[in-house]
């Protein structure tokens, strides 16, 4: 199914499916392929969403996670979205952290995959080179097991990103308030029930995270991934989704 970005009053997302409300949030080179197979699978017993983070467009100033938490606050509001699951890969789960954090009312449970928010080594950490495509290619096969899940379409679509300049002091700027902003003292407070899918191979934020994380939040259920890194979700979709399918109908029943 090939999803179709709607645009209203500044806002670009996708909106597939009835019922339930899941928004899924992306990482700093997030892609909306990334998603496709869980908005395939679940769309067709929930509404599926997924706002674009500005990452790239925002003011430098605002270049950072308190800009992106106030744009998904303000897709929310513009939505009347009142309650929801919220699923976030890498700085998408940083994000849904903070949101849900301060909006709790809101979110009735919480599912990271590859979370930042406690430790990671990130590619955004340092200026990307700009205008060398293997330096690219290579940073982008760093976050997946098998170099083979990573598409030409996806190393060129982070390649043509890479190449401007004011896209890359956005990318800098956002990666360095992530490393900055530790959750450490804040996400015992989080009492949703939370899905924590973690690739067993994972270099970006490695099982020690997802450990701490499972630790510091109360009400946690810790699933791995053998032979995956950083995006169980395009790696291993079917096993990613089963998971997913076994946390909502848990919830559901509940």
């Amino acid at each position: 199914m090939a999803l179709e970005i709607k645009e209203e009053k500044g806002y670009e997302y996708i909106d597939e499916g009835q019922g339930e409300v899941i928004v899924l949030l992306h990482g700093l080179f997030g892609a909306l392929s990334n998603w496709e197979s869980v908005v395939n699978q679940f769309s067709k017993e929930y509404r599926v969403m997924i706002p674009m983070l500005p990452i790239y467009e925002m003011p430098i100033k605002q270049a950072g996670l308190e800009g992106l938490v106030k744009h998904l606050e303000g897709f929310v509001a513009l939505k009347g979205l009142t309650s929801m699951k919220l699923m976030g890969n890498s700085l998408g789960g940083h994000i849904g952290l903070i949101y849900t954090l301060a909006n709790p009312e809101k979110v009735n449970g919480l599912i990271l995959t590859g979370s930042s928010g406690l430790f990671e080594n990130s590619m955004g950490g340092s200026f990307p080179k700009r205008g060398s495509y293997e330096y690219i290619r290579e940073r982008v096969e760093y976050t997946f097991y098998d170099p083979k899940t990573v598409t030409e379409e996806y190393v060129n679509e982070v390649f043509e990103t890479t190449k401007s300049i004011p896209k890359c002091m956005r990318i800098v700027a956002i990666a360095k308030s992530a490393q900055r902003h530790n959750m450490a003292k804040e996400i015992p407070n989080i009492k949703i029930p939370t899905l924590l899918i973690w690739g067993l191979n994972d270099t970006i934020t490695p099982p020690i995270v997802a450990h701490e994380f499972d630790r510091l939040i109360p009400n946690t259920k810790l699933r791995f991934i053998d032979k995956c890194c950083h995006a169980p979700m395009m790696e291993h979709p079917e096993r990613f989704n089963q998971l997913l399918q076994e946390f909502l109908d848990e919830q559901k029943a509940a």
